[in-house]
């Protein structure tokens, strides 16, 4: 969508723009809902944490916190410009990889949620496979895009490097809420995105 627009002289705010809106729409918002709430239940304490997660009405945390990461993913791509073809799918990438830590390491908040089955028919290490395999695709992908030699390095590095956020994002939820429920996984795969997308920015 961002290259065929650009062909026909979108500039880079409003693909931005729409880039973001598309992404919503695809998942239904399903993961930056994950993150409004997360956001609530963290600020509601840990005596009510669960309830303000599970609470249908977003509160002033959940605003916030969708409100911030909307305007760093927004300010990263137009920064990124027409390196924003590039950079989503590595955002994407690592910002799906987030939730395979915290299924992982972490125990299901609600037996009865709507994501438990993630947990239930968890397949440890053999769930990382196809990521694995993504990722080697996704790295032999970079020597054909035009950049310079000087930012190719850096780029790989950031590349491998999404494997750490990727981790420690999932690691420090699960922490503070003492496990890890739907809305949490949604919240992982957001922020994971937002900081990548945030440091390619950075790097090209």
């Amino acid at each position: 969508m961002w290259l065929l627009l650009a062909q026909i002289g979108w500039t880079k705010e409003p693909l931005a723009l729409l880039a973001i809106g598309i992404g919503i729409l695809i998942t239904g918002g399903l993961h930056l809902d994950g993150l409004m709430d997360t956001a609530d239940g963290l600020a509601a304490g840990k005596s009510r944490c669960l309830e303000a997660m599970q609470d249908s009405r977003v509160g002033a945390s959940g605003v916030l916190a969708f409100t911030m990461v909307l305007l760093i993913q927004l300010a990263a791509l137009i920064k990124l410009d027409s390196f924003a073809p590039v950079a989503i799918p590595i955002a994407t990438f690592w910002g799906r990889c987030a939730p395979l830590w915290a299924i992982e390491k972490f125990s299901y908040l609600h037996q009865n949620g709507s994501a438990s089955f993630h947990r239930l028919h968890w397949m440890r290490w053999k769930e990382s496979i196809p990521s694995l395999l993504a990722l080697i695709i996704l790295f032999n992908i970079l020597h054909f895009i035009p950049i310079t030699a000087i930012k190719q390095l850096p780029l790989k590095i950031v590349v491998a490097g999404g494997f750490l956020p990727a981790c420690i994002v999932p690691e420090l939820l699960g922490r503070k809420l003492k496990g890890h429920s739907g809305d949490s996984y949604g919240a992982a795969v957001v922020l994971v995105e937002t900081f990548m997308l945030l440091v390619l920015a950075i790097v090209l």
